[in-house]
């Protein structure tokens, strides 16, 4: 796609700090990292969302990300790391992507990004599982 960046990343014709690539997928420096270090991990086929992602690649696109994870760890001395991806809200760049950040005990990161809350209820838990469910097996 031609005015998507990480396309152009791909493509070549926009520098990055590549770390690593297969066929599949290439992983670069994220510009602006929670931590030193953050890798993004892009499939090279313009997609925005994981469901949109062909069900052939994520085998290669989870392998990559599982070695990158554990090369962050070694290369970088990291005590682990942070994997995550956003579909649509909140993400910067409409191409899915996989962030996989360096973490250290004491970084000051804690947990998720965003606030925390509780179900009411275990009726209201079952409510939201029940209608994720329903979605799943393709019911309205």
């Amino acid at each position: 796609m031609a005015d998507c960046l990480f396309c152009s990343i791909v493509a070549g014709s926009v520098s990055s700090f590549e770390v690593a690539s297969t066929d599949e997928c290439v992983a670069f420096l994220d510009i602006r990292p929670v931590f030193k270090g953050h890798i993004l991990v892009v499939p090279r086929q313009h997609v925005v969302t994981l469901a949109d992602l062909d069900p052939s690649l994520l085998s290669p696109l989870f392998q990559f990300v599982q070695r990158l994870s554990a090369a962050v760890e070694k290369g970088l001395g990291a005590g682990g790391s942070f994997v995550a991806m956003n579909n649509k809200v909140s993400q910067s760049v409409a191409h899915l992507h996989v962030h996989v950040v360096p973490r250290t005990k004491g970084d000051g990161l804690r947990g998720f990004f965003w606030p925390r809350t509780r179900y009411e209820s275990d009726e209201e838990a079952t409510s939201y599982a029940t209608r994720v469910a329903d979605a799943l097996a393709g019911h309205s």
